[in-house]
């Protein structure tokens, strides 16, 4: 099978970016023949380049008649797009539809549904635009950077509503949770073209032994992942359990600050995956206190390959990712009490913890591994290029028959 790929990358690196790396190696591993045809966002500066950018979000004549040559040259069974904000903007599924091809799009974020696409404002969990023709409370708060730029986002959202291009233009789209699903279905997507793929690891790293004693954390130093959360059970915790802290962001001066003040807590910053890896190993949990519903923190998918229990917030995504007693344990989200409470008494049972390391494992087996994930994206493919047959055969009919 042929695919192209197409993928914006955001000006910093993230779990995007590595989702479609390994797609792109697993199908090549499987003996696909694949182009990962790219944008970055690099150029795009702050202030009123940002607003300009959001408003070229709409609709790019320029990123279409590129993907219509990029097409041509390689002339593609399926077309699987990840991100195609800013840059490539949903003009590229016309591309797609003139070349008869199908489009399958992968729902890494809210944005179909949410200006910031975290579906989050002010520290709390936010759903005052789901399913709204018009997102016009994500500008009222102006929830992207700016209230012109929210209002740009909006526009761009609002339009392609308006157009049928979120219902007609793509053929698959690929929640990561059964919980985005729900969330994609109530913001007027339909139903029957949403499906549920999760993210996956590819390759196998390998059980840990977790015996590290320590608990982890990973991901970027930003509010939305619960840092505050983290820190604050830590103090509770009076240097009982030992924490490492993988990662760098915004939060970093308040993370440098309370690695020296509160016992226990070692920043070891960004760190390669295969270093990340080698820490899941050895860890005994991966904590992760997000305040946002996420989409599928990629990092739960790398803990179960090891291995390694999770505890999470009750909250989104997370909570239909945690098998609760097999693979990890829910806290309240926000509330550094209850994930002190977890944490303590996961320490204190040895035997549960246990269960729970071959708990996760078996559910990275299950659900997780680069063999399953091939099976599940061919299966898409092959459902995408059977709707795109059937839709041109049909359109055909019709044309003969008028």
């Amino acid at each position: 099978m042929k695919v192209l790929l197409l993928h914006n990358y955001y000006q910093r690196p993230g779990g995007e970016d590595v989702v479609v790396a390994r797609e792109r190696d697993l199908l090549e591993m499987h003996g696909h023949d694949v182009r990962l045809y790219t944008v970055s966002n690099e150029t795009v500066r702050d202030g009123w380049d940002t607003v300009r950018t959001a408003f070229h979000a709409v609709y790019s004549i320029s990123a279409r008649r590129h993907v219509a040559d990029e097409i041509e040259r390689f002339r593609p069974d399926v077309v699987h797009v990840h991100n195609f904000f800013p840059l490539f903007t949903p003009s590229v599924y016309d591309a797609c539809r003139a070349a008869a091809l199908p489009v399958i799009q992968t729902l890494h974020n809210y944005r179909l549904m949410c200006v910031n696409g975290l579906l989050l404002r002010e520290g709390r969990v936010c759903e005052l635009c789901v399913g709204k023709s018009v997102p016009w409370p994500g500008v009222l708060h102006a929830c992207w950077r700016s209230r012109w730029a929210s209002g740009a986002m909006a526009t761009m959202l609002a339009a392609h509503r308006a157009l049928r291009t979120w219902t007609e233009k793509v053929d698959v789209y690929i929640a990561l949770t059964g919980f985005a699903r729900v969330k994609f279905i109530q913001a007027g997507l339909p139903a029957h073209k949403v499906v549920v793929k999760p993210n996956f690891v590819h390759p196998d790293p390998g059980v840990g032994g977790g015996q590290g004693d320590y608990a982890l954390f990973v991901g970027r130093l930003v509010p939305q992942k619960g840092v505050a959360t983290l820190l604050a059970a830590w103090e509770r915790l009076g240097g009982r359990i030992p924490l490492k802290i993988v990662g760098d962001g915004p939060l970093a001066d308040q993370v440098r600050a309370s690695a020296r003040r509160i016992p226990g807590i070692d920043w070891v910053e960004r760190q390669r995956t295969e270093d990340v890896l080698a820490l899941m190993k050895d860890a005994r949990v991966l904590v992760v206190p997000s305040i946002s519903y996420e989409s599928f923190p990629l990092v739960i998918a790398e803990a179960y390959s090891v291995g390694l229990p999770v505890i999470a917030s009750h909250l989104g995504s997370m909570s239909s990712l945690i098998v609760v007693g097999r693979t990890g344990l829910l806290f309240r989200c926000g509330d550094p009490d209850d994930l002190a409470a977890k944490l303590t008494w996961l320490w204190t049972q040895p035997r549960h913890w246990d269960e729970m390391r071959r708990g996760a494992r078996r559910e990275f087996e299950d659900k997780y591994s680069g063999a399953r994930n091939h099976e599940m994206l061919t299966a898409i493919y092959t459902r995408a290029m059977d709707t795109r047959g059937s839709t041109s055969l049909d359109l055909v009919t019709a044309r003969g028959s008028s």
